[in-house]
């Protein structure tokens, strides 16, 4: 849909976009004040269809996908390349290894031994308590993502 034909109504769009309320949007758009009005102007199917318009076209924008991300860095690493800089280029192959889920980084949590000393229900409940931290816990302990 293009712009609305009425300046008003696509001004009235534009500000409920940006996040305005029906009345201030219809106050912006140059109306005087009237909550009916602009609750009407806002159920208007062109109005509607208008604001629908202009968000999907934000949100594709804004948008960052896996796709672009590996794309960007591919485009980091050949430019690493052409100008002598295997470092550069190393660090963004090992970006796209890690979006691509293929180098996992884990981190030892305690001393060595610490947990050799736990019973399984001690352990069980450690895990459960950390988990429970991180709001990853379900009600029988196991962790879920």
């Amino acid at each position: 849909m293009p712009v609305l034909p009425n300046a008003r109504h696509e001004r009235f769009a534009q500000e409920i976009v940006k996040g305005k309320t029906a009345g201030d949007a219809y106050e912006a758009a140059g109306y005087n004040p009237n909550p009916r009005n602009a609750g009407r102007f806002k159920q208007n199917k062109e109005i509607m269809a208008r604001i629908a318009e202009i968000q999907a076209r934000g949100a594709l924008r804004a948008e960052v996908t896996v796709a672009s991300v590996l794309n960007e860095l591919e485009e980091a690493r050949q430019l690493a390349m052409s100008i002598s800089q295997p470092a550069a280029a190393t660090a963004a192959a090992m970006g796209k290894a890690k979006v691509k889920g293929l180098i996992v980084e884990r981190k030892e949590v305690g001393a060595p031994g610490d947990f050799d000393r736990m019973s399984d229900d001690e352990l069980r409940n450690w895990i459960a308590r950390e988990t429970s931290a991180l709001s990853y816990s379900d009600t029988d302990g196991e962790t879920s993502h």
